[in-house]
């Protein structure tokens, strides 16, 4: 059997720690032992991990990095807290956006002389969440595979010390085609790394999940229901949605709710936006939900408000669901959606999600024929693992 390592932070809810259990879920464990390295065993997904893959230890030095400074030095780990301030300091001094990705790769770049090995040896070491400095630094495998799952040309990092650490890796698994391109606009001296491996998605697991009983405010309200699930997070336009909504309001849509599934560092600013709008009734922040599949189903309309994805997991899940979906155009919006076809693509604004929501709750028959065109589609791709496999074997595809 091939001994196979997979890496990740935690099992926190969000859509890559899902396409992990995802993958998980599905792997060949005839062929591969693997083992699962989180560096921290926390998150609301701990539940739905498959037992099948054996979960190592904690290791406390990884478990630091998303602790705060102020309790890194109070526990007496000030070589942490330093390395995490001097990172803080050099994104800062280079006007880093705020996302954050600088300071990222600096706290983990600074950091990785703290950090212990792994003594064990694995034919193929797989690191699913960026940044990937303990698969590239700290395991010993024949094979090392990096995923990523983010457009990459839009956030701001550090080119020289990225591609250094990408160097560290025999292959660099996209997403999508899209995903691909876009990494490769900032990246193009690792054209020949880089392969693309879609997100597995599991539709009877999404099916099933969606007719669970649950405490749902959505089914009790009448009004046309829109509804994104997403991280509350820049990156994910929530604070977009918010002032399109206020568009809609404006021009007289009152028949339209806008709930958001999901819960993150921006959810006091789009609270404070909500309010400054009146938006109170209309615009309805529902929090972290394990299951977010019952709040999909009752749904007339999917939106994904983002300013870029990769392969954004929860448009798969709402197409599963055979829910019209409306995206603004990032630049990986074409490789999850037809125009028309299977979704709607709108402007990245506002005004252009607005627009897109107008149209769609005026023309019932363009989300009918949505919804229809998703009936028709098989969304079950395990046989994307088939790749992976024949990289773990050595036989690129």
């Amino acid at each position: 059997m091939k001994k196979v390592l997979i890496a990740s932070f935690d099992l926190e809810v969000g859509g890559v720690e899902r396409s992990l259990i995802s993958m998980l879920e599905n792997f060949d464990y005839v062929r591969h032992d693997v083992d699962l390295m989180l560096y921290s065993h926390t998150g609301d997904f701990m539940n739905l991990l498959p037992n099948k893959p054996n979960l190592l230890p904690e290791v406390a030095e990884y478990k630091t990095f998303r602790m705060p400074i102020s309790k890194l030095l109070k526990e007496g780990k000030l070589p942490f807290g330093l390395t995490r301030l001097l990172a803080k300091y050099k994104a800062n001094f280079q006007h880093s956006s705020e996302n954050g990705y600088k300071q990222m790769q600096y706290m983990w770049k600074y950091s990785v002389p703290l950090l212990p090995k792994m003594k064990k040896q694995y034919d193929v070491a797989i690191s699913y969440l960026w940044p990937h400095y303990f698969v590239a630094k700290k395991v010993e495998a024949k094979t090392k595979i990096a995923w990523i799952h983010t457009d990459f040309s839009t956030v701001d990092t550090d080119v020289k010390v990225d591609v250094e650490m990408w160097n560290e890796f025999n292959y660099i698994i996209a997403v999508s085609e899209q995903c691909k391109k876009t990494f490769l606009l900032k990246y193009p001296s690792l054209s020949d790394k880089v392969l693309v491996i879609e997100n597995i998605t599991a539709p009877d697991v999404v099916k099933t999940l969606s007719v669970a009983e649950i405490d749902n405010p959505m089914d009790k309200d009448n009004r046309f229901k829109v509804i994104s699930v997403a991280r509350l997070s820049h990156a994910k336009g929530i604070d977009m949605a918010v002032k399109a909504m206020k568009i809609l309001k404006d021009k007289g849509f009152n028949n339209i709710v806008w709930y958001i599934v999901g819960y993150g560092g921006e959810e006091s600013n789009l609270r404070i936006l909500i309010k400054e709008n009146n938006l109170e009734d209309s615009f309805i922040l529902l929090g972290k939900k394990v299951n977010p599949y019952p709040y999909m189903k009752s749904a007339d309309l999917y939106v994904q408000p983002s300013r870029y994805e990769g392969k954004a997991v929860t448009v798969g899940e709402a197409q599963i669901l055979n829910k019209p979906v409306l995206i603004t155009n990032y630049p990986t919006a074409t490789s999850q959606v037809e125009n028309g076809i299977n979704g709607v693509i709108c402007k990245l604004s506002s005004s252009g999600l607005a627009d897109g929501i107008e149209n769609l709750y005026k023309n019932h028959q363009l989300r009918e024929a949505l919804e229809k065109n998703c009936k028709l589609i098989n969304y079950n791709n395990t046989f994307e693992l088939n790749k992976l496999y024949e990289l773990v074997y050595e036989k690129r595809y």
